[in-house]
């Protein structure tokens, strides 16, 4: 499998850069300019808008390329495809007739009730609670001269508040610890501050770009985006499985990473901390610079996003301080529109390898969201091996003493499906409700019963869908006076 995906990449990579492509359906930013290949002069009317006689520096571009459309934007440094819909506000300052600073947040809250392992009354990891995963994010990047764009960010998170001090229930997650032990059935809370970073890019021409990105903490080039970046996720509140094999290190206190694209590819190299944060979610870790990381992106198309990347690091779990895990993910995403700003499928196929003491781990997932509108249908699939040790499961507990080494298999299945209540200020309020069914292999049966089922029910609050130029989903301009009413 993870030969396959290595291939499929490199494969891709070798083709020629992309030819514009008509984005259909959905109107997107398209990739600009800003740099004249004859010249080396900026050239702001490169910047496309779609608004006939708006002027051309009322636009965003990606946050490390002046020459790419900001839907690219994933999580720390890496890629979403182009097509990617992304909600959002957007503000823009200065004079009409020069660039200035331009401003935007996303944001998504979850009220929900969830209940796991409900059919199982003497099971493991039986549990409900109310709680509202959040996170919040927010953007000011502005051109620096003929050639250099700056960018500064901070993501927040109110899980210390709104999330229980030893996160929320998730059937047969691990990761992390709290007071000492292991979390084992639990998500873990994400850090108050969970990224705080500034990067500046340099463009050589309209194909070639270079950047250095510093985040304390920040997100090493290790993984795809962020589960809760990546739009194929944007419907599901829970963490998935795999979270400690694909992307976990997108909270990592002290990181430096810096990048070249040349067209459609783009390496880049990070240093970073290896140690997970601790369970004080308040304040800063101490920076190690211990581990270090590699990624490969391509972007064939306006409808695909890949990566791979390698990643050693150092020292990850405090409950583990002298096991070092080295860490390998690939991912192929994929956004294509159908016709409208609110109708678009979005899904993402991620593997991720973790080895450490001569095991190797896989975790493999597939996801997808359809949006119709006001109507969200999106299913997750994961299959997890881990070691009955990550599951807390001990020595003494395994018949005829089998080793804590023991590698367990979870498969889990989650359907959903949410409907649009609201949108009014550019904000969208939405009801749902997801099932997930586990199927653990044949040792965690007898811990946690046949066919656990999980479900829940939410409400979720984010910003409305946004168009090219800072339109939003209606059609009001979000630029200069602030968010307009629908």
């Amino acid at each position: 499998m993870k030969y396959a995906f290595y291939l499929f990449t490199f494969l891709l990579a070798g083709r020629s850069l992309a030819q514009h492509q008509h984005h259909e359906g959905m109107t997107m930013p398209t990739p600009s300019s800003a740099v004249q290949a004859d010249s080396g002069r900026t050239d702001h009317s490169m910047h496309q808008t779609g608004q006939p006689g708006m002027d051309a520096s009322m636009s965003m571009s990606h946050s490390f390329s002046r020459n790419l459309p900001m839907n690219r934007n994933g999580s720390g440094t890496s890629w979403h495809p182009d097509q990617t819909p992304l909600y959002a506000y957007m503000k823009h300052t200065g004079p009409e007739n020069r660039p200035g600073w331009m401003y935007m947040l996303h944001y998504s809250i979850f009220l929900r009730h969830t209940n796991q392992n409900i059919n199982n009354p003497d099971g493991r990891g039986r549990d409900s609670q109310f709680d509202a995963p959040n996170w919040f994010m927010g953007m000011a990047q502005r051109t620096v001269g003929k050639r250099g764009l700056f960018l500064a960010r901070a993501m927040l998170s109110l899980d210390p508040v709104t999330v229980g001090a030893d996160g929320y229930p998730l059937l047969f997650q691990s990761g992390e610890s709290y007071r000492g032990q292991r979390l084992v059935d639990r998500q873990h809370q994400h850090d108050l501050f969970s990224e705080l970073s500034v990067a500046y890019s340099y463009a050589f021409s309209p194909k070639s770009d270079a950047f250095i990105y510093v985040g304390f903490p920040g997100e090493p080039a290790l993984g795809p985006p962020a589960f809760m970046h990546r739009i194929s996720s944007f419907n599901n509140p829970d963490s998935p499985l795999g979270h400690h094999w694909h992307d976990a290190t997108h909270i990592t206190f002290g990181v430096v990473t810096a990048g070249y694209r040349l067209g459609i590819a783009k390496l880049e190299a990070s240093s970073f901390t290896g140690r997970e944060p601790d369970e004080k979610r308040l304040g800063f870790d101490r920076p190690r610079f211990d581990s270090y990381a590699f990624r490969f992106s391509v972007n064939p198309s306006p409808t695909l996003a890949l990566q791979v990347s390698r990643g050693f690091i150092k020292s990850p779990e405090a409950v583990e301080p002298d096991e070092d895990v080295n860490r390998t993910t690939a991912s192929v995403l994929h956004s294509k529109p159908l016709g409208g700003p609110d109708r678009y499928v979005t899904s993402a196929l991620v593997w991720g390898l973790n080895s450490h003491d001569g095991v190797n781990e896989n975790a493999y997932l597939a996801e997808t969201s359809l949006q119709l509108n006001r109507v969200a249908l999106y299913g997750r699939y994961e299959n997890v091996t881990k070691s009955q040790e990550e599951l807390g499961i001990s020595h003494d507990e395994t018949p005829n003493g089998a080793g804590a080494h023991r590698l367990v298999n979870v498969n889990n299945l989650t359907l959903g499906m949410n409907y649009r209540l609201i949108r009014h200020l550019n904000t969208d309020l939405v009801a749902g409700a997801q099932l997930t069914a586990s199927m653990p292999d044949q040792f965690l049966q007898s811990y946690y019963g046949k066919l656990p089922l999980s479900g829940q029910i939410y409400l979720r609050l984010t910003p409305a869908v946004l168009l090219m130029g800072g339109r939003s989903s209606t059609g009001s301009m979000n630029h200069g006076n602030g968010h307009h009413s629908h």
